[in-house]
């Protein structure tokens, strides 16, 4: 069993802990935060061990009344990898210290790639992680275009791909990110960071990307336009996409018509946290015109990057190929969204008798 520790238990942090925790093969040894917030009173109601991520803080656990099982050091000696997910920035930081305790080390998206010796996506890199001793989880936004792009290019082949991205300002919790009341390009200059780390995973399709900033909080919007080497009919290409058990087709008939329903779809189908690890496509979006496809999609940038980490652990740090894994996180995890509304299959759930 890997025994795998997580240093920063933040957004995503705190999602790839109860991910870790969840798989038969991984055990998850411990968590770090840098103070004694609320976040430690979801990590102890889980039973993780808590560490202090700087060791200089770990008299104000104490202070607190949290009992801490080590600090950072302690926990990088006890494990086989350690899933940074510090603050973007602090990765780069920390990556001398896990190079000095000899402990191979799982980087977010929010760090350059120059941080790691391989970017990793499931569906598009995952052998790029293959016994390596440092390894970059590419963004949410990037995430999410890997698992759409691979398997066009794949199946159609891709000329050139065209994707405006609208970004949400920050996560609900972030309550010093903006803008409040605008939409500002981000960069201003195209393309935007997201098309040149699509290449960090799918080096031969050419992408380019531009980003807005806008004042939500729930999840991102891609515009994507993909010029593709054959022709297609749209049917085929929503078929091929809601073969994909990383991407939920969301089906006209349900009425999703945004992030908020999306959300709310998720909490009632008992997701944790209502988090979509899934790309949500808009099947009525799903268009052709000759060579040209057309659609959008959601990304939940709290969540979609979870079943990535856990891919790319055992990619380090194992022999399990790519389908196996994904398929042991899917199971694991619950992913895989399929509404049964708009193709005659939705029926009644049989309720168990109490007896």
């Amino acid at each position: 069993m890997l025994r795998v520790g997580v240093n920063g238990y933040g957004t995503i942090g705190k999602r790839v802990a109860d991910a870790v925790a969840a798989q038969p093969d991984m055990g998850l040894v411990g968590v770090t935060k840098a103070s004694p917030d609320y976040g430690v009173e979801a990590a102890t109601r889980r039973g993780y061990d808590l560490y202090a991520a700087v060791d200089d803080r770990a008299n104000d656990f104490a202070a607190a009344g949290v009992d801490l099982v080590g600090t950072l050091g302690d926990l990088l000696g006890a494990v086989d990898v350690i899933v940074d997910c510090a603050p973007s920035g602090v990765g780069e930081r920390n990556a001398s210290v896990y190079e000095a305790h000899d402990t191979p080390a799982v980087f977010q998206g929010g760090e350059d790639a120059s941080v790691a010796e391989a970017s990793f996506n499931a569906r598009g890199a995952f052998e790029a992680a293959r016994g390596a001793e440092t390894v970059r989880v590419v963004s949410c936004n990037t995430t999410a275009l890997s698992r759409l792009l691979a398997p066009l290019d794949e199946t159609y082949g891709i000329e050139k791909a065209r994707v405006t991205l609208v970004r949400r300002g920050g996560d609900p919790s972030e309550t010093d990110r903006g803008p409040i009341n605008d939409i500002v390009p981000d960069p201003a200059t195209v393309p935007s960071h997201h098309g040149p780390d699509v290449n960090e995973v799918l080096p031969d399709v050419t992408v380019d990307t531009a980003a807005l900033r806008a004042p939500v909080t729930g999840m991102h919007t891609h515009s994507v336009n993909v010029t593709l080497e054959t022709e297609p009919d749209s049917n085929e290409v929503r078929d091929l996409l809601a073969g994909e058990s990383r991407i939920f087709l969301v089906p006209a008939a349900a009425g999703i018509d945004g992030a908020g329903a999306l959300k709310e779809y998720a909490a009632d189908a008992g997701r944790p946290r209502g988090d979509l690890w899934e790309n949500c496509v808009w099947e009525e979006s799903v268009s052709v015109a000759g060579r040209d496809l057309y659609l959008f999609q959601n990304v939940h940038q709290e969540a979609d990057v979870v079943p990535e980490n856990v891919d790319a652990i055992r990619a380090m740090a194992t022999d399990v190929d790519a389908a196996e894994s994904i398929e042991r996180t899917n199971e694991t995890l619950g992913v895989g969204l399929d509404s049964r509304l708009g193709d005659g299959e939705l029926t009644q759930a049989e309720l168990t008798a109490d007896d």
